[in-house]
């Protein structure tokens, strides 16, 4: 399961980089959870050639990652916001403790909504 949902994001970024019949292939296997039988004879082509259509498509989607990495960042990205996040938790959590800013209120409310918005 774990490679299907790798699979589907490493198609969203780098789909347009493979051709139409390999974003295809990939997307009814994948998206549409075509069997290969199902794409072959849908394509009119046989099931072994749409199995190795497929794993190009997949080694391509992998190589692509492995030199560029914009999964990966997008990953790291989401991690830090969601630290940001329990910061601002945690300071709006110690401000209602001990005094009460609105300020300080204010601003982890923004910064948390900042965060959210990104991550989305």
């Amino acid at each position: 399961m774990a490679n299907n949902v790798e699979i589907t994001i490493l198609l969203d970024f780098y789909g347009e980089m493979l051709t139409e019949k390999q974003r295809d292939f990939l997307s009814y296997y994948y998206n549409d959870d075509l069997s290969l039988s199902e794409i072959a004879e849908n394509e009119g082509i046989s099931r072994q050639g749409v199995r190795d259509a497929i794993k190009r498509a997949e080694t391509l989607l992998y190589d692509m990652e492995s030199k560029l990495g914009f999964a990966k960042k997008l990953q790291d990205i989401k991690d830090t916001l969601g630290q940001i996040m329990e910061c601002a938790e945690s300071i709006n959590a110690y401000n209602l403790d001990h005094g009460l800013s609105r300020e300080i209120n204010e601003t982890t409310v923004r910064i948390k909504s900042l965060a959210l918005d990104i991550i989305e």
